[in-house]
């Protein structure tokens, strides 16, 4: 009976949709909608994608402590910075997609200075984000 169960079990996971992953050619498109709040600038100085400084500079966001880059955030973004929460892409992406909900489901105040929704693609724009800079240390 319990190896019954445990195939069924394994059979239902095997199933199940993966987390898709990103694409970063399609995400470059993408990310030209971020860009009139976002720049992408390397600590250097590089500048790889101009655009607004609205929003923060999402350079190596992935792997970087949200809510920690020099700029003023909301609350929401600032109390994630007190957890020490990390980004990582499939984070970012449901972020981009909705940030006063996503800030909710993880136990942080839902304010957002982000008002803009990225409904679809949001995986491409994170792939997009780790490919052009480093995981921040």
């Amino acid at each position: 009976m319990k190896l019954i169960i445990a195939s069924a079990a394994a059979a239902l996971a095997l199933a199940a949709p993966a987390f898709a992953e990103g694409d970063a050619a399609k995400g470059e498109n993408g990310f030209k909608k971020c860009k009139s709040c976002h720049m992408i600038e390397s600590p250097e100085g590089e500048t790889i994608v101009k655009g607004g400084k609205t929003g923060p500079n999402l350079y190596g966001v992935i792997g970087r402590v949200a809510g920690s880059a020099d700029f003023k955030y909301g609350s929401g973004l600032a109390e994630a910075a007190e957890a020490g929460f990390v980004w990582t892409e499939e984070s970012v992406a449901a972020y981009a997609a909705d940030p006063k909900a996503w800030l909710a489901d993880n136990g942080f105040d839902a304010k957002s200075k982000m008002s803009f929704k990225l409904k679809k693609g949001g995986e491409d724009v994170a792939a997009y984000l780790a490919s052009v800079a480093p995981a921040a240390e």
